[in-house]
């Protein structure tokens, strides 16, 4: 997730919260932006979505999470 640390439409705790409850949840916070953080950080906003993009990390397959049962 990424936000703005001054965001007034979705606040700074509730991305926090997000985070602490989805499985292997990430925030970036961008300092002293709003809500359109990617507007003004954009060659920060593109290098962090590109590291995510290309980050080799398979997602759990039925069989993977069978033995939470």
């Amino acid at each position: 997730m990424i936000n703005g640390s001054h965001d007034v439409i979705i606040h700074t705790a509730n991305s926090l919260i997000l985070q602490r409850n989805l499985p292997n949840a990430q925030l970036i916070l961008y300092p002293d932006s709003n809500h359109g953080s990617q507007y003004q950080y954009p060659a920060l906003f593109v290098a962090d979505v590109t590291r995510f993009l290309d980050a080799n990390v398979p997602f759990p397959t039925e069989k993977d999470t069978a033995h939470d049962r």
